[in-house]
C-alpha cells in the first residue's frame, strides 16, 4: 500500500505536465505605468522570480497575454506556487503549465533545512525574552503556592476546614492562569491566550457532564460542612440507614450501626435524605398495644397500665403516661400505652420492654384477661364420620365444665436489679469517640459551628 501511494504521487506532477493544466488569475499586482506589452510583463515576471532562488531555473514567455512557464522546479508544492504568482500580473490571461517536477532529493530537501536553520536561529533570538517570560510564571505561580499553603489564614477567613482547602486550590488555580497570561502578554500571544481559555471552557464543560455524579457529590460535601446538620456521636436515621454518627468527610458520611458495623453513605445522598436525629431532643416517646377480653372495661384497664407506669422510675411525669382505645376485635379490645423517656438516663429498647412487662403484669394481677385469639370454626355439611358411627353405643358422660372464675392471678416475683437495669448502653458511642480519636482522617463537623 506504502509503495502504491508513492507511485501515485511521483506519477501525478507527470500528468500535470502532460494535461498542461491552465491556471487562472486569481488578483492583480500592478505594473509600471503604460506596461502593457508581452514583452514587458515577460520581463516583469522574470524579475520577480529572479527574487526567489526556487524559482531562478524557470522560463517565461508570455504571447497575447498567456504566460507560459518551462523549466525544472523541485516539487509540485512550488510549480503552483509559481503558477499563482505569475497569474497575479496585471494583464495575465491564462497561466500554462510547462513545469517539469524533478522531485529531487537535494532540491526538496535544502529548503527545509534552510527552514529548520531559520527556525532554531528565531528561537535563539528570542531565548533571553523566553526565559523572562518563565521566570515571571515560575514566580506567579510559586507566589500563589505559597499563599495558597497558608491554612491558617484561609481557616481564619472561612471558618470551615473544607471551605479553607477549596479556598487554597482556588488561590492556586487563580496563581497559575495569571502566571501564564503575564508570560504570554510578554511574549505578545495574547490571542493564543483566548484561544487556550475557549479550549479550557470547551474541555471543562465536556468534562463536568462525565463526571456529574462526582461534582454533585462534591458541592453535597460543600453544603453540609456549611449546613452542619448533625453532631459527632448523635444516633440519626438517613433514609434507611441508622446508627451513630462517626464523622463527615469531603465524599461521604460516616455512620457506625448499631450492630458496630462501618456504613458510608455519599454525601449527595445525605444532602437529599430525609433525616430522622434521636439524639437532638433528649425526651422521646414510645408505645405499645395489650389486648384485653371484650367482657372487660377498657377505661379500667387502661387506668390499672397508667397507673403501673407511673410507678417505674424511667417514666417522665411531664409529659404524663397516656392510653387509647386502639381497636375492638372480635375476641379483645386492643389497648394503646404511651409513656415518655428521657434518653440520656434510659435505653429506649429496655424501658420500652420493662414498661411492656409492667404494665401486662399490673393487668394480670387486677384480673384483666389478655385473651389468645378465638377462632370459629363452620361445617356447612354433616362430616361422613359421624354419619357412619354406631347408633348403639351409648354417648360419653359430659364432663361438667368448671364455669368459676379464675382466681387474680398473684403478683409475679421482681427480676433481679440487672434485669430491670434501663441505663443506656455506651458500647456504640465509646467505639465512636475511641475511632475519632485514634483515626487521623479529615472530619468536617465542627462543633464551634451553628448548627442547622
Amino acid at each position: 500500500m506504502l509503495s502504491l501511494l508513492l507511485v501515485i504521487a511521483a506519477v501525478q506532477p507527470s500528468l500535470a505536465v502532460a494535461l498542461q493544466s491552465e491556471t487562472e488569475p486569481a488578483s492583480a499586482i500592478s505594473l509600471e505605468p503604460g506596461a502593457d506589452s508581452d514583452a514587458r510583463m515577460a520581463r516583469r515576471i522574470t524579475s520577480v522570480f529572479g527574487q526567489i532562488s526556487q524559482f531562478k531555473s524557470l522560463n517565461v514567455s508570455v504571447n497575447s497575454g498567456v504566460v507560459a512557464l518551462s523549466g525544472q522546479i523541485a516539487n509540485d508544492v512550488q510549480a503552483q506556487r509559481a503558477l499563482k504568482l505569475a497569474g497575479r500580473m496585471e494583464g495575465v490571461v491564462a497561466v500554462d503549465d510547462q513545469v517539469v517536477r524533478t522531485l529531487d532529493l537535494q532540491d526538496n530537501l535544502n529548503p527545509l533545512w534552510d527552514s529548520l536553520q531559520n527556525s532554531l536561529r528565531g528561537w535563539v533570538r528570542a531565548l533571553p525574552l523566553l526565559l523572562v517570560a518563565l521566570g515571571v510564571f515560575v514566580i506567579v505561580a510559586f507566589a500563589g503556592h505559597r499563599l495558597a499553603a497558608r491554612t491558617t489564614l484561609w481557616s481564619r477567613l472561612t471558618k470551615n476546614p473544607f471551605l479553607a482547602e477549596l479556598a487554597g486550590h482556588a488561590v492556586r488555580l487563580a496563581a497559575v492562569l495569571l502566571g501564564v497570561l503575564l508570560a504570554l502578554n510578554i511574549l505578545g500571544a495574547t490571542a493564543l491566550m483566548g484561544t487556550l481559555l475557549g479550549g479550557a471552557g470547551v474541555l471543562g464543560l465536556a468534562i463536568s457532564f462525565a463526571v456529574k455524579d462526582s461534582m454533585e457529590n462534591y458541592i453535597s460535601s460543600i453544603m453540609l460542612s456549611i449546613r452542619q446538620p448533625f453532631r459527632a456521636q448523635e444516633h440519626v436515621v438517613i433514609n434507611e440507614y441508622e446508627g451513630v454518627v462517626v464523622r463527615l468527610t469531603s465524599r461521604s458520611t460516616v455512620l457506625m450501626t448499631l450492630d458496630g458495623n462501618h456504613l458510608r453513605i455519599p454525601n449527595a445522598t445525605v444532602f437529599k435524605a430525609i433525616i430522622l436525629n434521636y439524639t437532638r431532643n433528649p425526651q422521646r416517646r414510645f408505645d405499645f398495644v395489650l389486648g384485653v377480653d371484650a367482657e372487660d372495661d377498657p377505661a379500667q384497664a387502661i387506668q390499672t397500665g397508667l397507673a403501673a407506669l407511673q410507678r417505674l422510675d424511667w417514666v417522665l411525669e411531664d409529659p404524663e403516661p397516656g392510653g387509647i382505645i386502639e381497636s375492638v376485635g372480635d375476641s379483645n379490645i386492643l389497648i394503646r400505652f404511651m409513656a415518655w423517656i428521657d434518653q440520656r438516663e434510659s435505653d429506649y429498647g429496655k424501658a420500652r420492654s420493662l414498661s411492656i412487662r409492667a404494665a401486662k403484669n399490673a393487668l394480670e394481677t387486677q384480673g384483666f384477661t389478655l385473651p389468645e385469639p378465638i377462632y370459629r370454626l363452620r361445617f356447612d355439611e354433616t362430616p361422613a364420620t359421624l354419619l357412619t358411627a354406631n347408633p348403639s353405643e351409648k354417648p360419653a358422660k359430659a364432663v361438667k365444665s368448671d364455669t368459676t372464675a379464675p382466681a387474680p392471678a398473684s403478683a409475679p416475683e421482681s427480676p433481679p436489679g440487672e434485669v430491670l437495669n434501663v441505663r443506656p448502653d455506651t458500647h456504640i458511642s465509646r467505639q465512636v469517640r475511641e475511632e475519632r480519636r485514634n483515626a487521623a482522617a479529615e472530619d468536617l463537623l465542627d462543633d464551634a459551628r451553628p448548627i442547622e
